[in-house]
């Protein structure tokens, strides 16, 4: 008795596939003709968990839903190091400036609605830490005050240099009032005309900074997960903003 079995690309799930050699351990590995797929080979069994389909994109999405190195590593079997590379190799598609509006801002009939979402803005600068709490790393964001949708976003110190980076990437957008607390830098690096300070504006970017908070475990204030170096907790929260605040594929 013969027995058939069909095999099929794991990403465009075409069935018109050839055979392009084995692995190392001797595993058939197959091609998928379909000129369109992004598939170059793939096997039908794995002996590492990190390169089965699909596997990268749960590292990424457990890391912004709460989840340590360790944390992923053990739940999907796959070394730590394999998921700290994984999460790294995203740092290079992230963006600080939602690309939505920018887009947006090129095409003649949306400029007025463009106009009117990003007219008036709330800032705020969120604390977290990296290897010790002395080390401190903020979070400054805008976000727009009708929607609260983050606009822009920067890590650095609690200083006037980090603030006006932020101002810097919120220049094409040309913000007619800013809201913002009582914090010295607002004061000395924006026009009195166009800020006013106080927590009445300012609940909508409270509130998302208690969403970021919720959503990774970095930014909580008492906790044992925190990234040992700068690069991975900017691109951990990085990742979120991208996803759900700009609305871009992060598995791309």
């Amino acid at each position: 008795m013969k027995c058939y079995q069909e095999v099929s690309c794991p990403n465009c799930r075409c069935s018109t596939i050839m055979k392009s050699g084995k692995s190392a351990q001797n595993i058939q590995r197959y091609r998928c003709k379909n000129s369109a797929c992004q598939t170059q080979t793939f096997m039908l069994d794995y002996r590492y968990n990190a390169c089965v389909p699909g596997v990268q994109e749960k590292v990424v999405e457990m890391a912004i839903n709460s989840s340590g190195i360790r944390d992923t590593a053990r739940v999907l079997k796959i070394n730590k190091n394999t998921v700290i590379s994984i999460l790294k190799s995203k740092e290079d598609s992230l963006v600080q400036v939602n690309p939505v509006f920018l887009s947006q801002k090129s095409e003649t009939p949306l400029d007025v609605r463009l106009e009117l979402v990003c007219e008036e803005v709330e800032i705020d600068e969120q604390w977290s830490f990296v290897g010790k709490k002395s080390n401190q790393r903020w979070l400054w964001h805008a976000v727009d005050h009708a929607t609260n949708t983050v606009i822009a976003y920067v890590f650095g110190k609690r200083k006037d240099d980090v603030f006006k980076e932020l101002k810097a990437l919120l220049t094409p957008f040309e913000i007619s009032r800013y809201y913002t607390d009582d914090w010295g830098a607002y004061e000395r690096n924006l026009d009195v005309n166009e800020h006013e300070i106080g927590k009445q504006n300012t609940q909508k970017i409270e509130r998302k900074n208690l969403n970021f908070r919720t959503w990774i475990k970095r930014l909580t204030r008492r906790t044992i997960c925190f990234s040992k170096i700068e690069q991975m907790h900017d691109i951990v929260i990085g990742l979120l903003i991208n996803k759900v605040e700009f609305g871009r594929d992060i598995h791309a």
